[in-house]
């Protein structure tokens, strides 16, 4: 392997450790001190260490093992590297912290009270270190090899085969832990997937304007001079009036967006204009890489 190609992987690589770091820490720190939950694989070695005491760096690699075995088999190793990656460094970095709080170097955010607040920094550490994982490529393993396979074999939605999961386990969860606990993990899970998709689609939000207007070239002429943005121009066709205009496209950063929609009514008060979200925009006036 040339060192560019050595490079390539390491970027990928990388912060995929970096992730399954934070994501340990979160379990260690905040979810199992105050006996929280969680979906997946992940769920299980929590339950098994409220049942049994059984360490979640132990039951990771037991429990993950198998699955990635299956999953090499099933799915080619091509697609199970980052995930032996994310099994690896998870396992390892639960090891290093449940050695660090063992000999005092951490000592666990725990509260008889404030569980609230023990959920939202588990939901956002949680969803921070699966976000970067998922962000570049890799997983954690667990149910995430469970849903490929199904999605492959039987045609199953990785979506619904996850949520199933899920489902299952915080339902057996109830058998060890207070009902209110599983509501503060509901939290938690709501927090990490809005995390996780926080950091997938980009830190940097921008908004989309679509602009109907029978004066569309007019008001792309104002925006590129006032605002110096580009401007896409798409011929369109009315469907009730069967006649030919333009629509503007146009992307514009969070803060221009007064600015922008009153350059267009300046123009033409009666433009139809969709104003939509967008995320992770790259390009001259944008984030460029």
């Amino acid at each position: 392997m040339n060192s560019s190609k050595l490079f390539t992987q390491l970027k990928t690589i990388l912060p995929i450790i970096l992730g399954t770091a934070i994501y340990a820490f979160g379990l260690l720190y905040f979810i199992i001190p105050n006996q929280l939950m969680e979906g997946g694989v992940t769920g299980i070695t929590i339950l098994l260490n409220y049942a049994y005491q059984i360490p979640p760096s132990l039951s990771t690699l037991i429990l993950n093992v198998p699955l990635f075995i299956i999953g090499w088999r099933i799915l080619g190793g091509k697609q199970m590297i980052y995930t032996g990656v994310g099994i690896g460094s998870l396992t390892f970095f639960l090891w290093l912290f449940e050695k660090m709080i063992q000999n005092g170097l951490i000592s666990p955010f725990e509260t008889q009270y404030d569980y609230i607040l023990a959920s939202l920094y588990a939901g956002v550490t949680l969803g921070a270190g699966l976000g970067i994982v998922f962000r570049f490529g890799g997983t954690t393993g667990g149910s995430d090899i469970l849903a490929r396979i199904c999605n492959r074999k039987f045609g199953w939605r990785m979506g619904q085969v996850i949520l199933v999961i899920d489902i299952i386990i915080i339902g057996l969860s109830l058998l060890y832990i207070p009902k209110e606990k599983i509501l503060y993990t509901l939290v938690a899970v709501y927090i990490t997937s809005k995390i996780i998709d926080f950091i997938q689609e980009g830190v940097y939000a921008a908004k989309a304007f679509t602009i109907v207007s029978d004066h569309a070239p007019e008001i792309a002429d104002l925006i590129n001079i006032e605002m110096d943005r580009g401007v896409t121009l798409i011929p369109a066709i009315g469907a009730y009036s069967k006649q030919a205009k333009h629509m503007a496209y146009c992307v514009v950063a969070r803060q221009e967006i007064r600015r922008m929609s009153i350059l267009i009514r300046s123009i033409d008060p009666r433009a139809f204009v969709i104003i939509s979200d967008v995320h992770d925009v790259h390009g001259e006036g944008f984030r460029e890489e």
